[in-house]
Protein backbone atom coordinates (compact mmCIF):
# COMPACT_ATOMS: atom_id res chain seq x y z
CA UNK A 1 0.00 0.00 0.00
CA UNK A 2 0.93 3.24 -1.01
CA UNK A 3 1.20 5.59 1.34
CA UNK A 4 2.12 9.46 1.66
CA UNK A 5 5.03 10.46 3.82
CA UNK A 6 5.48 13.87 4.67
CA UNK A 7 8.84 16.20 5.13
CA UNK A 8 11.02 14.22 7.79
CA UNK A 9 9.32 10.85 7.69
CA UNK A 10 10.44 7.82 7.23
CA UNK A 11 8.77 4.21 7.45
CA UNK A 12 10.07 2.05 9.84
CA UNK A 13 10.60 -1.88 9.79
CA UNK A 14 9.26 -3.12 13.55
CA UNK A 15 10.69 -6.41 12.68
CA UNK A 16 7.77 -7.98 13.96
CA UNK A 17 4.71 -9.91 11.77
CA UNK A 18 5.32 -7.36 9.16
CA UNK A 19 4.51 -4.58 10.95
CA UNK A 20 5.59 -1.09 9.84
CA UNK A 21 5.75 1.99 11.43
CA UNK A 22 5.97 6.50 9.98
CA UNK A 23 8.25 8.22 12.23
CA UNK A 24 9.09 11.93 12.31
CA UNK A 25 12.89 12.02 12.61
CA UNK A 26 12.41 15.59 14.75
CA UNK A 27 9.45 14.08 16.94
CA UNK A 28 9.86 11.89 19.38
CA UNK A 29 10.48 8.20 18.36
CA UNK A 30 9.54 5.07 20.12
CA UNK A 31 12.03 3.44 22.00
CA UNK A 32 12.22 -0.27 23.25
CA UNK A 33 9.45 1.22 26.40
CA UNK A 34 7.01 0.57 24.22
CA UNK A 35 7.94 -2.91 22.72
CA UNK A 36 8.56 -3.64 26.06
CA UNK A 37 5.43 -2.89 27.65
CA UNK A 38 3.54 -4.48 24.93
CA UNK A 39 5.04 -7.52 25.49
CA UNK A 40 4.43 -7.17 29.02
CA UNK A 41 0.50 -6.92 28.36
CA UNK A 42 0.18 -9.60 26.06
CA UNK A 43 -0.91 -12.71 28.21
CA UNK A 44 -4.57 -10.90 28.35
CA UNK A 45 -7.37 -13.01 26.92
CA UNK A 46 -8.02 -12.53 22.81
CA UNK A 47 -10.78 -10.07 21.89
CA UNK A 48 -10.17 -7.49 24.68
CA UNK A 49 -11.13 -4.34 24.08
CA UNK A 50 -8.29 -1.66 24.77
CA UNK A 51 -7.90 1.73 25.64
CA UNK A 52 -4.26 3.30 24.83
CA UNK A 53 -3.55 6.71 26.06
CA UNK A 54 -0.73 8.83 24.74
CA UNK A 55 -0.14 6.72 21.73
CA UNK A 56 1.99 8.87 20.48
CA UNK A 57 2.84 7.34 16.84
CA UNK A 58 0.99 4.03 17.91
CA UNK A 59 3.73 1.89 18.17
CA UNK A 60 1.60 0.10 21.18
CA UNK A 61 -1.80 -0.11 19.30
CA UNK A 62 -0.35 -1.54 16.41
CA UNK A 63 1.58 -4.30 18.12
CA UNK A 64 -1.20 -5.21 20.55
CA UNK A 65 -3.66 -5.65 17.43
CA UNK A 66 -1.15 -8.82 16.98
CA UNK A 67 -0.08 -9.71 20.22
CA UNK A 68 -3.70 -9.88 21.56
CA UNK A 69 -5.95 -11.61 18.96
CA UNK A 70 -9.30 -10.13 17.74
CA UNK A 71 -8.22 -7.02 19.98
CA UNK A 72 -10.35 -4.24 19.42
CA UNK A 73 -7.95 -1.01 20.19
CA UNK A 74 -8.87 3.19 20.87
CA UNK A 75 -5.36 4.95 21.16
CA UNK A 76 -5.64 8.51 22.07
CA UNK A 77 -3.61 11.28 20.84
CA UNK A 78 -3.89 14.83 22.13
CA UNK A 79 -1.34 16.01 19.50
CA UNK A 80 -2.77 17.00 15.87
CA UNK A 81 -0.06 16.20 13.54
CA UNK A 82 0.97 12.68 15.73
CA UNK A 83 -2.36 11.62 15.90
CA UNK A 84 -2.45 11.93 11.94
CA UNK A 85 0.62 10.38 11.65
CA UNK A 86 -0.07 7.81 13.79
CA UNK A 87 -3.31 7.16 11.78
CA UNK A 88 -1.55 6.51 8.49
CA UNK A 89 0.22 4.15 10.47
CA UNK A 90 -2.63 2.36 10.77
CA UNK A 91 -3.67 2.59 7.35
CA UNK A 92 0.01 1.28 6.11
CA UNK A 93 -0.75 -1.86 8.14
CA UNK A 94 -4.43 -2.75 7.12
CA UNK A 95 -5.39 -1.99 10.64
CA UNK A 96 -8.58 0.19 10.54
CA UNK A 97 -10.76 -2.86 11.49
CA UNK A 98 -9.09 -3.24 14.71
CA UNK A 99 -7.40 0.37 15.46
CA UNK A 100 -9.41 3.62 16.07
CA UNK A 101 -6.83 7.17 16.39
CA UNK A 102 -8.80 9.76 18.44
CA UNK A 103 -7.08 13.40 18.80
CA UNK A 104 -8.10 14.16 22.19
CA UNK A 105 -7.08 15.04 25.79
CA UNK A 106 -7.17 12.29 27.73
CA UNK A 107 -8.76 14.02 30.30
CA UNK A 108 -11.94 15.02 27.73
CA UNK A 109 -12.43 11.33 26.50
CA UNK A 110 -16.12 9.70 27.24
CA UNK A 111 -16.16 6.53 29.16
CA UNK A 112 -16.75 3.43 27.51
CA UNK A 113 -15.48 1.01 29.87
CA UNK A 114 -12.33 -1.00 28.68
CA UNK A 115 -10.84 -4.71 29.52
CA UNK A 116 -7.23 -3.42 29.36
CA UNK A 117 -6.07 0.15 29.51
CA UNK A 118 -2.06 0.77 28.58
CA UNK A 119 -0.28 3.67 28.78
CA UNK A 120 3.62 5.04 28.19
CA UNK A 121 3.47 8.15 29.53
CA UNK A 122 5.73 11.17 29.86
CA UNK A 123 7.93 10.52 32.92
CA UNK A 124 9.46 13.84 33.60
CA UNK A 125 7.58 16.58 35.58
CA UNK A 126 6.37 19.69 34.45
CA UNK A 127 9.34 22.16 34.71
CA UNK A 128 11.87 19.81 35.45
CA UNK A 129 14.86 18.51 33.51
CA UNK A 130 16.01 19.34 30.18
CA UNK A 131 13.13 21.22 28.16
CA UNK A 132 13.17 20.77 24.99
CA UNK A 133 12.59 23.88 22.41
CA UNK A 134 10.82 21.29 20.10
CA UNK A 135 6.97 21.64 21.53
CA UNK A 136 5.73 18.25 19.66
CA UNK A 137 8.88 16.67 21.87
CA UNK A 138 8.45 18.32 25.28
CA UNK A 139 4.99 17.33 25.47
CA UNK A 140 6.29 13.40 24.98
CA UNK A 141 8.47 13.43 28.07
CA UNK A 142 6.76 15.99 29.89
CA UNK A 143 3.63 16.40 32.09
CA UNK A 144 2.67 19.19 29.63
CA UNK A 145 -0.85 18.44 28.98
CA UNK A 146 -1.78 15.65 31.93
CA UNK A 147 0.11 14.78 34.73
CA UNK A 148 0.89 10.96 35.88
CA UNK A 149 -2.11 11.40 38.56
CA UNK A 150 -3.98 11.91 35.74
CA UNK A 151 -3.42 9.18 33.47
CA UNK A 152 -3.86 7.10 36.40
CA UNK A 153 -7.23 8.95 37.43
CA UNK A 154 -8.53 8.66 34.00
CA UNK A 155 -7.56 4.52 33.60
CA UNK A 156 -9.51 3.72 36.32
CA UNK A 157 -12.31 5.69 34.90
CA UNK A 158 -12.11 3.70 31.20
CA UNK A 159 -11.72 0.58 32.96
CA UNK A 160 -14.52 -1.78 33.84
CA UNK A 161 -14.27 -3.27 37.43
CA UNK A 162 -11.43 -6.14 37.82
CA UNK A 163 -10.07 -4.93 34.50
CA UNK A 164 -6.45 -4.43 34.21
CA UNK A 165 -4.01 -1.27 33.85
CA UNK A 166 -0.48 -1.60 32.31
CA UNK A 167 2.32 1.18 32.68
CA UNK A 168 5.84 1.55 32.25
CA UNK A 169 7.44 4.57 33.93
CA UNK A 170 10.87 5.45 35.89
CA UNK A 171 11.61 3.96 39.09
CA UNK A 172 12.02 7.28 40.98
CA UNK A 173 8.25 7.44 39.89
CA UNK A 174 7.36 3.73 42.03
CA UNK A 175 6.16 6.05 45.53
CA UNK A 176 3.87 8.53 43.59
CA UNK A 177 2.43 5.80 40.94
CA UNK A 178 1.71 3.63 44.04
CA UNK A 179 -0.36 6.76 45.59
CA UNK A 180 -2.43 7.71 42.83
CA UNK A 181 -2.97 3.51 41.79
CA UNK A 182 -4.64 2.95 45.61
CA UNK A 183 -6.16 6.24 45.42
CA UNK A 184 -8.19 5.41 42.48
CA UNK A 185 -8.57 2.04 42.95
CA UNK A 186 -6.37 0.29 41.10
CA UNK A 187 -4.50 -2.46 43.08
CA UNK A 188 -0.88 -3.31 42.72
CA UNK A 189 -0.52 -6.84 40.93
CA UNK A 190 3.09 -6.94 39.19
CA UNK A 191 6.37 -4.83 39.08
CA UNK A 192 9.44 -5.74 37.14
CA UNK A 193 12.16 -3.32 36.92
CA UNK A 194 14.44 -3.00 33.90
CA UNK A 195 18.03 -3.22 33.26
CA UNK A 196 20.20 -1.78 30.72
CA UNK A 197 22.91 -4.18 32.05
CA UNK A 198 23.40 -6.34 34.82
CA UNK A 199 25.61 -3.99 36.70
CA UNK A 200 23.61 -0.97 36.48
CA UNK A 201 20.84 0.34 38.06
CA UNK A 202 16.73 0.31 36.97
CA UNK A 203 16.34 2.58 34.57
CA UNK A 204 12.69 1.32 34.32
CA UNK A 205 9.25 -0.32 35.88
CA UNK A 206 6.98 -1.80 34.58
CA UNK A 207 3.86 -1.98 36.74
CA UNK A 208 -0.09 -4.09 36.49
CA UNK A 209 -2.77 -3.15 38.60
CA UNK A 210 -6.19 -4.26 38.26
CA UNK A 211 -9.44 -1.83 39.61
CA UNK A 212 -10.97 -3.37 42.99
CA UNK A 213 -8.43 -6.50 42.81
CA UNK A 214 -6.96 -7.89 46.13
CA UNK A 215 -4.18 -6.75 47.76
CA UNK A 216 -0.70 -9.24 46.21
CA UNK A 217 2.14 -7.76 44.81
CA UNK A 218 4.25 -10.19 42.72
CA UNK A 219 7.68 -8.81 41.84
CA UNK A 220 8.83 -9.92 38.63
CA UNK A 221 12.81 -11.13 37.52
CA UNK A 222 15.01 -7.98 36.66
CA UNK A 223 14.90 -7.83 32.76
CA UNK A 224 18.22 -7.02 31.57
CA UNK A 225 18.14 -5.29 28.02
CA UNK A 226 21.94 -5.67 27.37
CA UNK A 227 24.84 -8.19 27.46
CA UNK A 228 28.34 -6.63 28.99
CA UNK A 229 29.48 -6.62 24.79
CA UNK A 230 26.44 -5.32 23.94
CA UNK A 231 23.99 -7.64 22.25
CA UNK A 232 20.64 -8.10 23.25
CA UNK A 233 19.81 -10.64 25.93
CA UNK A 234 18.13 -13.99 25.37
CA UNK A 235 15.09 -12.21 27.31
CA UNK A 236 14.93 -9.49 24.91
CA UNK A 237 15.36 -11.82 21.85
CA UNK A 238 12.78 -13.40 22.94
CA UNK A 239 10.58 -10.31 23.56
CA UNK A 240 11.36 -9.29 19.25
CA UNK A 241 11.13 -13.68 18.63
CA UNK A 242 14.24 -13.73 17.39
CA UNK A 243 15.42 -17.12 19.26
Amino acid sequence: MEIELKENERIDDLEYKGLKIIQNKNWFCFGMDSIILANFAKEENKGSKILDLGTGTGIIAILLSKKIEKSRITAIEIQKDVAEMAQRSIKLNDLEESIEIINEDIKKIGQAKYDIVITNPPYKKKDTGIVNENSIKMISRHEITASLEDFVRVASEQLKDYGTFYMINRPERIIDIFEYLRKYKLEPKEIQFIYPKRNKAPNGVLVKAVKYGGKFLKVGEPLIIYNDDGTYTDKILEIYEKN
